[in-house]
């Protein structure tokens, strides 16, 4: 199509401005939006014109998380609407094609075209449906007669009928790709476009279609495409479902043209134990490799991805020879050969020492993490491992080795004959075991000593992974780190590239929290997946012990955030940082499965399997021999099912396929002894039953599984606890032609899954017979509803079980996990700063610029200032904090144990910060009066106040009785004993609770019960009191849930924030404060720090409005208070400085360390007082001056021969001198001073002329 052709049904320009020469019927706007069942993530869709085979011009369709499998185009498109009658009033007569727009859609990669739609891209139909591969040049969508269908329109094309399309209207048009016998959705958008706007959709190209050419990543400036759900045809199109935005946080997010997407730039790191490839090595010494299809991370994509782990060959890559020789690894003196060969997968292997890899993945994964995470413990193990040299000598067969030190990783030679012999080794080591006092009873618990060693090689292992990746890792990349292997990788990337979005995603079971916290590396553990920006499961269960263990164990919290998607996600708090958690189950590719099913070699196995069984039912099963897969149950529940249904002997066979399982040690060598003899006891009594098989995993790849299951007529999965195993969906696609008439007719009672419900799969399996493994009975009467069901209802299982199968593939749970990923916040304005050491290490989710507090800083604008504030907490910030733990503060509430009360050198620090007059020093605490009276009351111009601001002693300036006053009206108290009485009723249900009561508050502590039950209890008493109390002046709070949590009842409006603001505003002094230092530890402290740091705000805004000068905005942790009544009584030029006691989320401007620090900062403003009163800087002699005519100050008094002014703006510094507090002309107008009165004079003095120096000379504080 040359350019000056216009497209059929696209809008032209009106030519030379006389638009009533040709009726166009008007332009309607158009937003395409297409269903993309089978689209991979790195792949893109284009809406491109029937007739241009070349896609020169096309419009690319977006998709988030939140609208996924629907695509849809970011801006409507203008099309011409062909007039509807001519303009004589007669139907306007034209070919039908000038009534339609005709188009189709365009699959790229790596922005590059790969295929037009094609009838396979649609869901699954059950006439359709047929397994065989395409190929290759269907792949292309190219042929020889592309060039001549440039010319006529393609067979598999959509129209859209223009005759039901007005002009001015606004539509979106709804599409499922590869589906085009049926018209598209049309659905109208009422909102009508202005004339502006429609003038604005006429910036068309000459082609007539969108003038963005070949761009496919451009934004488009008309109006956001509307993404309707369709509902006015039935076309059985799945609504999408539409994000949700919460009140106040819409603004937050970006808006849909710049959501969350992956395209060709986007890079990935995907780290895993093993990489997704086999290699092969040739007699001459070549290598070469392919991908390992059945890998879930084998799928092929566009995008940029790197993929790093070890390799296999030859087995285990962990193995060693006899004489210790690493026979399964690849040979040092060929690695660059391998790594020439992997560079074109994209592979980059990690060359780990073969025995550290060994004791990593056998000993601590295998050995260690594997029964826990599958909650299994140890605790009566009949081998524990320090007895394995007593075990080893009371074997018969002296020649049987320990792990790993035979070849493939297991034990070889010969196992006691029978399992009495068995029997008789484990009572002796469980009788030596009783007799010895430090013996761990398993690897579980301490590993009798090795736990040192095994959890080195497991860091060890991380580590080298860590270098890896960091070497290859590009900034702007994500990391995605798969399995339990590799769970303290994110703790070690973070270090190095805090900047990366890590994921990791876990595919076994998470155990609840009383079996996990069994671990001895339970914290290190749990920090390392913590040190991610998301966690993944395949099921929300697994996600749910996570965060309860995450909750129990590291008392943190969990909620739902908004997401740049403009959705929800789970994530758990975790220092001041959101680390989202995410379950979605993975599926298999069915491309793949179907182009194994059609080889001729799996056609003609399956033949075999079904003649050498002809006449039979097949149960098949493959299993690793492992205890956790159940096949001992599963022969018990074959074994009642033929005692109870004798007719069926015969009839059935069970074909058991068990795949070795080196790596389980001592617990596969007990099952598969254990499942030979089940296996040929049932077949002495029916011969022929059970057909058990053992293999290694490398005979059971995934196209002989294929054959088996094709083969097979029922699959039976029956573990006792199992994560992803992928076979029953397998299963499902090897039978899904069962759909089809041809399928229902051939006689054979297949496709239906006995599934445990123990099983990740179970869950979305929704067809399959769901069974408990562990009740025989259900093994046995899933037998008899498998044979005796009856064809409507193995229909409707079927087709139940096949909606996962092909609606979920790999490729979209990858493509939705990526999404979530990316969509990760990690808020510029939010630092992200590491504390701790080795594995201890974590990320703290901060404010930028949130750093230590500057003393220097401090003590020139303490220098400089003549009013100041200075407001100190108690316990934890000047003395080291006695609620180190729930049972010291158990001991403090019932008096039990003697509060720290502060030393001599405190009290000497607070009496000499006391002593300058233009000091105003608070104590702030929680404690009652007498408390603060006791050990802090006797230190002259100190003031006090205590019960969180509910009283206030102001200062002294002689040590006496202290005097306190209320800062609310006394109120009734009545409330108290209604308070009281319901907490006594939730502390008699809640153990661990108890019940605190100070003079005006009472609070209800439930640190020390269960988090989960106390947590419930806490709100349901929250509503309870609030209901009860609602009539009372009082406030019933909820807080401190991290430190253990409480319910608390005070007078309403109290607490150190209001207190802070009624210090200022009720304090007797005669100068603006001009200078504020507010130190504090914990939640309760948050409230005075944030009203104090607003106060300072204010005082900046004020000084920037004259300079006009921008500030940044306040963050996130400050709570908004109204603090505009402190104005009269705050300066201008206030310098206000916040902290808080240790490194940690907050709403202070800065933080100190430890009590220590907070000790040096007091000391060192000490010595700028004793030096203030020693020394004069020219500031201060610049500051002893004349009185200035017409400045309204009087009253001169001469000190020798200088003279210096007095009155009542001055303030006494040591006998016979005053000072001025500022003459500035600033200053002055802020006084009701005019600057311009102010007579100029000649300096006759030495002070009068230093007064026009300027000292720009900032002394940093000395020690």
């Amino acid at each position: 199509m040359t350019s000056n052709e216009e497209a059929p049904g696209m809008a032209s320009p009106a030519e030379d401005g006389n638009s009533d020469e040709v009726e166009t019927g008007g332009v309607a706007s158009i937003a395409f939006r297409v269903r993309c069942e089978t689209l991979g993530h790195g792949e893109a869709v284009y809406l491109v014109k029937d007739d241009d085979p070349a896609c020169l011009e096309r419009v690319q369709l977006y998709t988030t998380s939140a609208m996924h499998p629907w695509y849809s185009t970011r801006s409507t498109m203008p099309i011409s609407i062909p007039p509807k009658s001519s303009a004589d009033g007669d139907e306007h007569i034209g070919s039908s094609e000038d009534h339609l727009f005709s188009y189709r859609f365009a699959v790229f990669r790596s922005g590059v075209f790969f295929r037009f739609e094609k009838p396979s891209d649609g869901p699954t139909d059950v006439e359709s449906f047929h397994p065989s591969p395409f190929s290759a040049g269907d792949e292309l969508g190219l042929d020889q007669g592309t060039s001549t269908r440039a010319s006529k329109r393609s067979d598999l094309h959509h129209d859209l009928p223009l005759r039901l399309l007005n002009g001015g209207d606004t539509y979106t048009i709804s599409n499922v790709l590869g589906i085009t016998t049926r018209p598209p959705d049309i659905e109208k958008v009422k909102i009508k476009l202005s004339l502006h706007q429609q003038l604005s959709s006429l910036s068309i190209s000459s082609s007539g279609f969108l003038s963005h050419g070949h761009k496919s990543n451009m934004s488009m400036k008309s109006n956001q495409s509307p993404n309707a759900t369709p509902g006015r045809k039935n076309v059985s199109f799945a609504p999408s479902s539409a994000p949700f935005h919460s009140k106040g946080q819409r603004s937050n997010l970006q808006d849909q043209s710049s959501q969350v997407s992956l395209n060709n730039s986007d890079g990935l790191v995907v780290a895993s134990v093993f990489l997704p490839v086999h290699l092969h090595r040739s007699d001459d010494g070549e290598w070469s490799a392919d991908w390992d299809h059945e890998a879930l991370l084998s799928m092929e994509t566009p995008l940029r991805v790197t993929r790093i782990g070890t390799v296999k060959w030859r087995g285990w890559h962990g193995n060693k020879g006899a004489d210790g020789s690493p026979e399964s690894g690849v040979p040092f003196n060929e690695r660059e050969k391998v790594e020439a060969c992997l560079r074109n997968f994209n592979c980059v292997p990690v060359w780990c020492d073969t025995t550290q890899f060994g004791e990593m993945y056998n000993g601590f994964c295998k050995g260690v993490l594997w029964p826990i995470f599958h909650n299994v413990t140890g605790i009566y193990s009949a081998s524990p491992e320090g007895l394995a040299e007593s075990m080893h000598s009371l074997s018969p067969d002296s020649s049987s080795t320990s792990i790993g030190e035979g070849g493939e990783g297991g034990r070889s030679g010969s196992q006691p004959d029978s399992d009495t012999g068995m029997s008789d080794i484990a009572a002796s080591a469980q009788f030596s075991d009783m007799t010895m006092d430090d013996v761990a009873a398993g690897p579980i618990h301490g590993d009798s000593g090795r736990e040192a060693a095994l959890w080195s090689v497991y860091t060890a292992i991380n580590r080298q992974f860590a270098d890896t990746i960091v070497q290859c890792f590009n900034e702007g990349d994500l990391v995605w780190i798969h399995g339990f292997h590799l769970l303290i990788l994110p703790s070690l990337l973070t270090r190095r590239i805090p900047m990366a979005k890590i994921g990791l995603f876990t595919h076994t079971p998470f155990p609840s929290s009383e079996i996990f916290r069994t671990l001895w590396c339970r914290e290190e553990l749990l920090r390392g997946m913590l040190n991610a920006d998301q966690v993944g499961f395949h099921l929300f269960e697994y996600a749910r012990h996570f965060l309860t263990c995450c909750r129990r164990l590291l008392g943190l919290t969990y909620g739902m955030i908004p997401d740049l998607n403009g959705s929800h996600s789970l994530a758990i708090e975790n220092n001041g940082r959101q680390v989202v958690v995410t379950s979605i189950h993975a599926g298999v590719e069915p491309p793949i499965l179907n182009q194994f099913l059609c080889q001729t070699s799996t056609v003609e196995k399956t033949y075999e399997i079904r003649k050498q069984f002809a006449g039979k039912v097949i149960f098949c099963a493959i299993d690793k021999l492992e205890s956790l897969k159940g096949i001992p149950l599963k022969l018990l529940g074959i074994e009642r099912f033929l005692q109870r249904c004798p007719q069926w002997v015969g009839k059935i066979v069970l074909i058991q396929v068990g795949i070795s399982a080196f790596e389980m040690g001592d617990d596969y060598m007990k099952t598969k002894n254990q499942v030979t003899s089940m296996a040929a006891n049932i077949n002495m009594r029916w011969p022929g039953t059970v057909q058990f098989q053992e293999c290694s995993e490398s005979e059971m790849r995934l196209p002989q599984r294929m054959t088996l299951l094709r083969a097979a007529d029922v699959l039976m999965v029956t573990p006792l606890r199992d994560a992803l195993n992928r076979i029953p969906l397998e299963f499902t696609m090897a039978h899904l032609d069962v759909l089809t008439e041809e399928g229902r007719n051939d006689g054979r009672q297949r496709g239906i899954c006995i599934l445990s419900e123990f099983s990740s799969t179970s869950r979305v399996m929704r067809g399959a017979l769901h069974v408990n493994p562990w009740r025989i009975s259900h093994i046995a009467s899933a037998f008899q509803q498998a044979l005796t069901m009856t064809q409507e209802e193995r229909i409707r299982r079927a087709t139940c079980a096949s909606e996962f199968v092909t609606h979920v593939t790999t490729q979209r749970w990858a493509l939705a996990v990526l999404l979530n990923l990316k969509a990760v916040q990690k808020d510029s304005n939010v630092g992200r700063s590491g504390v701790g050491l080795g594995l201890g290490y974590r990320i703290l989710g901060m404010d930028s610029g949130y750093d230590t507090l500057d003393m220097n800083k401090v003590a020139r604008s303490y220098k400089d200032s003549r009013s100041r504030l200075i407001i100190l907490d108690y316990g934890g910030t000047i003395l080291p904090n006695d609620n180190t733990d729930c049972f010291t503060r158990y001991q403090f509430v019932h008096k039990l144990r003697t509060p720290t009360v502060p030393d001599n050198r405190l009290l000497s620090i607070l009496k000499e910060l006391c002593s300058d007059n233009r000091n105003h020093v608070f104590v702030v605490s929680g404690k009652e009066r007498h408390s603060l009276t006791s050990t802090l009351g006797d230190i002259p111009n100190l003031g006090l106040v205590s019960e969180h601001g509910m009283f206030v002693s102001w200062p002294a300036k002689k040590a006496g009785k202290r005097i306190w006053e209320t800062t609310v009206p006394e109120q009734d108290k009545s409330w108290r004993s209604l308070a009281i009485m319901i907490m006594e009723v939730y502390s008699s249900r809640t153990h661990g609770s108890y019940i605190e009561e100070t003079e005006m508050k009472v609070l209800w502590q439930y640190r020390d019960a269960d988090p989960e039950f106390g947590y419930q209890q806490s709100r349901e008493l929250e509503d309870h009191l609030s209901n009860v109390l609602r009539e009372y002046a009082v406030d019933v709070l909820h807080g401190g849930v991290k430190e253990g949590g409480y319910v608390e009842v005070r007078p309403k409006g109290v607490n150190k924030g209001f207190a802070s603001m009624h210090i200022i505003k009720n304090m007797a002094i005669s100068n603006k404060i001009d200078f504020s230092l507010v130190i504090g530890d914990d939640h309760c402290d948050e409230p005075m720090l944030s009203v104090m740091r607003q106060i300072g705000r204010r005082a900046m805004e004020a000084k920037s409005f004259n300079d006009r000068t921008v500030l940044t905005p306040l963050p996130a942790s400050v709570t908004p208070v109204d603090v505009s009544s402190t104005d009269p009584f705050v300066s201008s030029r206030l310098q206000t400085y916040t902290a808080t006691v240790g490194k940690k989320p907050s709403a202070s401007a800065n933080y100190l360390n430890d009590v220590d620090d907070v000790h040096e900062l007091l000391e060192c403003l000490n010595r700028m007082s004793a030096r203030d009163h020693q020394f004069y800087s020219s500031i201060d002699l610049t500051s002893m001056t004349y009185p200035i005519a017409g400045s309204g100050l009087s009253g001169v008094k001469k000190t020798g021969s200088v003279q210096f002014l007095s009155g009542s703006n001055s303030e006494t510094i040591t006998a016979n001198v005053t000072r001025q507090v500022s003459l500035v002309s600033g200053f002055l107008s802020s006084e009701g001073v005019n600057p311009a009165k102010v007579e100029k004079q000649t300096s006759n003095t030495l002070a009068d002329y230093l007064n026009t120096v300027e000292d720009d000379d900032d002394d940093d504080m000395f020690f």
